[in-house]
């Protein structure tokens, strides 16, 4: 008798929530292809623009050390870095 309403109780509420997701997925529509496509495309600059930011400074530093790519190899690591973490975080806000 127990199994019998414990069982009752649970398809009681996945019918519930599945109502519930049901509702929820018409009040917030899918976004269009557009807007997920502008999202890859701000995710792709938010990683790429420090990574451009930092070969130039490295480049800047090695013309003005003359150490070849002594500078430039680190800033791109550390810039991507740093994209990478504006990207990450821009995604967990979205």
């Amino acid at each position: 008798m127990t199994d019998d309403r414990n069982r009752d109780d649970r398809v009681a509420e996945a019918a519930r929530r599945s109502v519930e997701r049901e509702k929820l997925g018409r009040e917030t529509p899918e976004p269009s292809l557009g807007s997920r496509l502008g999202q890859i495309g701000i995710l792709g600059w938010a990683i790429v623009t420090p990574m451009l930011l930092a070969i130039v400074l490295g480049r800047l530093a090695d013309r003005h050390f003359e150490t070849g790519v002594f500078f430039t190899a680190p800033a791109i690591m550390i810039g991507a870095a740093i994209g990478l973490h504006a990207a990450w975080k821009w995604m967990h806000r979205q």
